[in-house]
C-alpha cells in the first residue's frame, strides 16, 4: 500500500527547518564565533604572558608566605583572581584608550578600535568579571577582603593615569604587586615586613619590565600626548631598568637571607640575573621589536625565581 504524499502544512515545516539550519550554519554560528573571538582579544587571552608577569609574584608570596605549602583554597583563588583581574584590567585599559588606540601603530586592530565590540560591553564584561572576583575575595579573612579594594582600586584607576602621571609605570607596579600583601594576609592574617620587602621587589620588576614596554610605544606616546616612564627617562633609561633589575634581585636577595634560603634559591636568583642581562642586551639599540622581545623574555625571569623558591622548600 503506497504512502500517502505529505501534505502542503509538512512541505512548509520542511522548508522552515532547512532554513533555519541554512541560517544558523551559515551566519548565527559564525557570527558568535567571530563575538567570542572579539570577546578574547579584549580580554587579551590570546596573549596570555600578562597573566603569567601578574602571577609569578603571587606564586613567590603564596610560596614563602607558607614556607612551600601554600593553602589550596588560598592557592585557587589567588591564581583565578589573578586572571579574572587581569582581564578586566585589559577590558577597562581598552575603555579608557579607545580614543588613542587607533593612532598607535600595535593597539589600532583592537575590538573597540575596530567596532567588533561597543565600549559599553567593555565596561559591563570589566564588572562581571569584577564580580566574580570579588565573590572569590568574600572566601577569605577580612583584612584580605579590605585590601582588595584597594587593590581593585588601582586596578581600575590605572589606566586614566597615563593622561596626567609623569611615571604611570609606578602606579601600574602597585596595582600589579598589591597581591604579594593580600596573599601574606590570606596566609597569616598579618601583612610583615617580609610582604613589603617582596612587594618592592615586584614593585620595581614591573616598573622595569613594563618600561621596556613602553619604548616599544615610544614615539607613538609621544605624538599623543600619553605619559610613560620611557618618555620620562629618556637616554637614560637603559641605565634606570638596569638600576631597577639589581633593586630587585637585591631585595629578593634580601629577603631569602631573612627567610634562610640557600642553594636552590640562590641558583634562581642567579638564572634570573642571567635572563635581566639578556633583557639588556636586547634593548641596547632601543629597536621597538627587540624591547618587546625584552619584555616576554620577564616571564622566565620571574618563572626562574618561582622554581628556585619551590626547589628550596621541596628539598629542604
Amino acid at each position: 500500500m503506497s504512502s500517502s504524499p505529505p501534505d502542503f502544512g509538512s512541505r512548509v515545516r520542511w522548508l522552515g527547518h532547512r532554513i533555519g539550519s541554512t541560517i544558523l550554519f551559515a551566519e548565527v554560528l559564525p557570527a558568535a564565533g567571530l563575538r567570542a573571538k572579539a570577546y578574547a582579544r579584549l580580554l587579551r587571552l590570546d596573549k596570555p604572558i600578562g597573566i603569567w608577569l601578574l602571577l609569578w609574584p603571587v606564586l613567590w608570596a603564596l610560596w614563602l608566605s607558607s614556607a612551600g605549602k601554600p593553602d589550596p583554597h588560598v592557592f585557587l583563588v589567588f591564581v583565578l583572581g589573578t586572571v579574572l583581574t587581569r582581564s578586566a584590567g585589559c577590558a577597562i585599559n581598552d575603555y579608557a584608550d579607545r580614543n588613542f588606540d587607533g593612532h598607535v601603530q600595535r593597539t589600532r586592530d583592537r575590538p573597540l578600535v575596530t567596532g567588533q565590540l561597543d565600549p559599553l560591553e567593555a565596561l559591563a564584561l570589566c564588572f562581571s568579571l569584577g564580580l566574580i572576583a570579588i565573590g572569590l575575595v568574600l572566601t577569605l579573612d577580612q583584612l584580605t577582603q579590605k585590601m582588595a579594594l584597594v587593590g581593585a582600586a588601582l586596578l581600575v584607576t590605572y589606566p586614566f593615569m597615563k593622561r596626567f602621571f609623569p611615571l604611570p609605570q609606578f602606579y601600574l607596579g602597585a596595582a600589579f604587586t598589591w597581591s604579594v600583601p593580600m596573599a601574606y594576609a590570606a596566609h597569616t592574617g598579618t601583612t610583615p615586613r617580609m610582604a613589603w620587602l617582596l612587594f618592592i621587589a615586584g614593585l620595581l620588576w614591573t616598573m622595569a619590565y613594563d618600561t621596556m614596554y613602553a619604548m616599544v610605544d615610544r614615539e607613538d606616546d609621544r605624538k599623543l600626548g600619553i605619559r610613560s616612564s620611557a618618555l620620562l627617562f629618556g637616554d637614560a633609561d637603559r641605565f634606570i631598568i638596569g638600576v631597577m633589575q639589581l633593586m630587585t634581585l637585591y631585595a629578593l636577595w634580601l629577603a631569602g637571607r631573612e627567610l634562610e634560603l640557600s642553594l636552590w634559591y640562590g641558583l634562581g636568583l642567579a638564572v634570573a640575573a642571567i635572563f635581566a642581562l639578556y633583557q639588556q642586551y636586547l634593548i641596547r639599540e632601543r629597536k621597538p621589536e627587540d624591547c618587546f622581545k625584552a619584555f616576554l623574555n620577564n616571564n622566565y625571569f620571574g618563572m626562574s625565581i618561582f622554581i628556585g623558591i619551590a626547589l628550596e622548600y621541596t628539598f629542604r
